[in-house]
């Protein structure tokens, strides 16, 4: 698949000394959903903000659809829309004339028919003529999207897009993301909601500390690093594992009422098998099975670490947002 963007050995240091990036690499395929993934201050908004021109790199390259992001900025800006995460908007103006300045400001003709189907597409129609400072905290997001895509753009950064956002606004995304993908559009996405990653990305990402962990399919990383768990119920309750089944990587739950056997996503279905038989073999009855997959949460957490996963590195990310203002 054709790349449409391609970071290379890209690095920030902010004048404080904190380096937020570190040689990233990184090459986004024309018509995918990528998804980045990384706990607060992994420098998720930074590598966006640099890629969009709003922060200055200190290293490293970015092209878009073959223009250099400094070299060639208002092609290779032209190519991008971007859904910050905070609410910047123009308050005082109308939800039709502050998404037909959008368009405007990147020399696109008027084109009155499109903006209304981005309006009506994101449930913001009767809205067209109120005033922004009239809208709900969600209103106000639907129309940073409907900025972004004033325009055209053939790549769409979501950062952090439905945080603190309703179920309807979610809804009413991902329907537009996917119908954008259809039309040919590449989108990345940053978001806490690992769920919505698992559900819509191509490919996923996972940084922190500035560095690029792995790039993956998803259906491939869920392969790889997803672990599965067989959960017996049993007829009777154990007080301890016996003897004889020291071998497997088996923990007993509720109370000894529950055996887990936990094993690796790529294991042969005999492992299980075998397993049974020597539950049958040591006389050990059950009245009940299921299995489960780890999910991408999982597999994310065990890749940053709990405490990074959980925690957000508030210096890091004091940094990022003193960069971003310096950049504007």
């Amino acid at each position: 698949m054709q790349t449409i963007l391609s970071v290379e050995n890209l690095s920030k240091v902010y004048a404080s000394g904190f380096r937020a990036l570190k040689h990233i690499n990184l090459e986004i395929r024309r018509g995918e959903i990528f998804a980045l993934l990384g706990p607060n201050g992994a420098g998720k908004t930074t590598l966006i903000s640099i890629i969009c021109g709003i922060v200055n790199a200190s290293e490293g390259s970015v092209h878009v659809a073959g223009h250099d992001i400094l070299t060639d900025y208002r092609a290779a800006r032209s190519l991008i829309g971007l859904v910050p995460q905070e609410l910047t908007t123009d308050a005082f103006e109308t939800v039709w004339a502050t998404v037909s300045f959008s368009r405007g400001l990147f020399g696109k003709p008027k084109n009155p028919a499109y903006v209304e189907r981005v309006l009506r597409d994101l449930s913001l129609w009767e809205k067209r003529d109120s005033k922004i400072i009239t809208l709900s905290g969600g209103m106000k997001r639907r129309v940073l999207i409907a900025k972004a895509l004033a325009h055209e753009p053939q790549i769409l950064f979501l950062d952090e897009p439905t945080a603190g956002v309703d179920v309807e606004l979610r809804r009413d995304m991902w329907r537009l993301v996917r119908g954008l993908q259809s039309s040919g559009v590449t989108i990345i996405l940053t978001t806490h909601y690992i769920d919505e990653a698992e559900e819509m990305a191509d490919r996923i990402g996972v940084i922190n500390g500035g560095e690029i962990m792995l790039v993956e399919d998803k259906a491939v990383l869920m392969h790889k690093l997803g672990r599965k768990q067989l959960t017996l119920q049993l007829e009777a309750p154990l007080a301890a594992i016996p003897p004889a089944l020291a071998g497997w990587n088996l923990e007993l739950a509720k109370g000894g009422n529950e055996l887990t056997y936990t094993y690796d996503a790529e294991s042969e279905h005999n492992d299980i098998i075998t397993l049974l038989k020597d539950l049958n073999d040591a006389g050990i009855g059950f009245k009940d099975l299921q299995t489960t997959q780890s999910s991408l949460e999982d597999i994310f957490v065990s890749l940053v670490g709990k405490e990074s996963a959980a925690a957000a590195n508030t210096a890091a990310s004091a940094e990022e947002r003193k960069g971003q203002v310096a950049g504007r």
